[in-house]
């Protein structure tokens, strides 16, 4: 099975327009609703992270002592929680961990754990284009 997403357009302060890689996905709440979500696609990003509030909208449980610390570029600290999730992309449904900030000045980041594994990743700027390949190890 092959996914493609597209490139978006956005303004930097830096270097004016420029290219993201976006990928427009489903997340199955506790409830069982799907609640779809648009993340950069990261490949300096161990793990797939989420803000506070579209994991209040998942249902996630706020428990102190599962409170971990994921460490950034520039050597910041978020406060997250790590849990289990459904995630639909295109028609490819499976659990990824997420990692929950407790904050809600973070960017929805689409990481590696359970992604890189699963698919093979093209990323073309030229065309615009981000593929997602179905590997064989699943």
């Amino acid at each position: 099975m092959t996914i493609e997403f597209r490139y978006r357009e956005e303004e930097s302060e830096i270097t004016g327009t420029i290219l993201r890689p976006v990928a427009a996905l489903e997340f199955k709440s506790r409830s069982g609703e799907w609640i779809e979500i648009r993340m950069y696609i990261d490949s300096g990003a161990d793990m797939t992270l989420i803000p506070l509030s579209f994991g209040r909208l998942l249902g996630l449980e706020l428990r102190k002592e599962d409170i971990k610390h994921l460490r950034g570029v520039g050597g910041g600290e978020v406060p997250v929680i790590v849990a289990r999730v459904d995630i639909r992309m295109d028609d490819v449904e499976f659990p990824i961990d997420v990692a929950w900030a407790l904050e809600e000045d973070v960017p929805p980041l689409l990481g590696r754990t359970d992604i890189f594994d699963r698919f093979k990743i093209m990323f073309n700027q030229g065309s615009r284009s981000i593929i997602f390949e179905e590997s064989n190890k699943t």
